[in-house]
């Protein structure tokens, strides 16, 4: 797979990143408030563009990726979500997948991310052979660990990533093809 293929909810569209997401992009990752559980930091420009190239990337190398979640009716720019290799240094996540979403001040409390990522956990249980997958969410992030348990994510462990407290959270793959919604099989 070269490309990230295009998913549809019913209230979001998530498309592969384009070379004019560049400027959206930089306006999510330079917002203090988004980056406060997420590393901590502004992020300048030249690193959101390498972010960008990194998401083509793994698409290309991977068959997986993150993706634009726009929303559906207006083609507003609400964040990016998806799947990544970080390459971490946590033996929990060698060889796993790691789930991430981020979102815009315009996206929070609206149950988007939890939207976005079961389109993206549908996805993954049809058309990757993991047998789970992960996330990291910092410990104080109550609305990122309600999303992760709403999809079926568990804690598994608390670790040190980056000298920060970090929660990885495991999400086992949905069995004989059926999706794993809000924690419960269906």
């Amino acid at each position: 797979m070269g490309t990230a293929p295009t998913l549809e909810t019913i209230r979001l569209i998530l498309r592969p990143h384009r070379v004019e997401d560049h400027a959206e992009c930089r306006r999510l990752w330079a917002d203090a408030g988004v980056v406060r559980h997420i590393g901590g930091m502004p992020l300048d420009s030249q690193a959101v563009w390498f972010r960008i190239l990194r998401y083509a990337g793994m698409w290309s190398l991977l068959g997986y990726g993150m993706w634009v979640i726009e929303e559906r009716d207006s083609g507003a720019f609400l964040g990016e979500a998806g799947l990544l290799s970080a390459e971490r240094g946590l033996p929990e996540l060698e060889g796993v997948p790691e789930a991430g979403w981020v979102l815009g001040p315009n996206a929070w409390g609206r149950g988007i991310a939890t939207e976005a990522m079961q389109a993206i956990l549908d996805w993954a249980d049809v058309h990757l052979d993991a047998p789970s997958l992960r996330c990291i969410i910092d410990p104080g992030n109550a609305a990122s660990i309600h999303v992760a348990k709403k999809l079926g994510f568990q804690a598994l462990v608390d670790t040190d990533y980056g000298g920060k407290p970090t929660r990885i959270f495991d999400r086992p793959k949905a069995r004989d093809g059926r999706t794993i919604k809000t924690g419960v099989i269906m």
